[in-house]
């Protein structure tokens, strides 16, 4: 009968690679250096999902379930080796984190979910007190965000924040004003005037994304795929 491998039984297969007779490649890994390799089993995780979906068939999804996974142990296991932390101190931040952030589910008594709503930022707020290594609200939020949704979500703080919003109409005006500066440009281009009205309409659009919760990075992608299907049809 085939094994059942457990979290536990994986923890340390993990383990013995980064052991002295393990594997050299998981052996010389630090937390900097698997960086890339994480962003890399995210998009392939969303890719998977997107698979699933044309598909039907869960396969992928769940072998690069697998591969986030690998990451999430061995980074654990390098904390550990460091002093830092362990799987289990993992397992325990994000179990507390959960009941702690939904407590009219584990503590009906509590209050229900719309008011947990009310007080959602206060929760999170809490949570943050303390953390050193939190530069400012705006800072807060990862510079190694793919763009779109990093502006997004600093202008919808920042307007929460310090009020400096625009409504619809007047982020349309904007786009449109830049489109004809765009269009009265020269031949030869004007490059940096170019990137400059091109940032204001970026940054227009990601406005809108974030009032409207528009996921512009998925639906860029998404139009994407319809362009590449359009001449390369599977």
């Amino acid at each position: 009968m085939k094994k059942q491998y457990t979290l536990d039984d994986f923890e340390g297969i993990v383990r013995t690679l980064r052991g002295e007779h393990g594997c050299a490649w998981d052996r010389r890994q630090t937390h900097a250096s698997l960086k890339p390799f994480i962003t890399e089993e995210a998009a392939e995780l969303v890719s998977s999902v997107r698979i699933y979906e044309k598909t039907g068939n869960a396969e992928n999804m769940k072998e690069e379930l697998g591969d986030i996974l690998l990451h999430i142990v061995l980074h654990a296991q390098i904390a550990e080796e460091e002093g830092l932390f362990t799987l289990e101190d993992v397992i325990e931040g994000i179990s507390e984190k959960m009941i702690r952030r939904h407590p009219y589910v584990f503590h009906p008594e509590s209050g229900g979910p719309e008011q947990v709503s009310a007080n959602w930022e206060e929760i999170k707020q809490k949570e943050k007190e303390g953390k050193e290594w939190i530069e400012s609200p705006l800072r807060e939020i990862p510079q190694e965000l793919p763009a779109l949704i990093r502006t997004s979500k600093v202008l919808k703080k920042a307007d929460r924040l310090y009020g400096t919003g625009k409504s619809f109409q007047e982020n349309a005006k904007r786009l449109k004003e830049a489109a004809d500066k765009m269009s009265k440009l020269g031949p030869e281009r004007e490059d940096e005037r170019l990137q400059e009205i091109f940032g204001d309409m970026l940054m227009s659009l990601s406005e809108i994304a974030a009032q409207y919760r528009i996921p512009s990075e998925q639906i860029l992608t998404d139009r994407i795929e319809d362009f590449i299907e359009r001449y390369e049809p599977m």
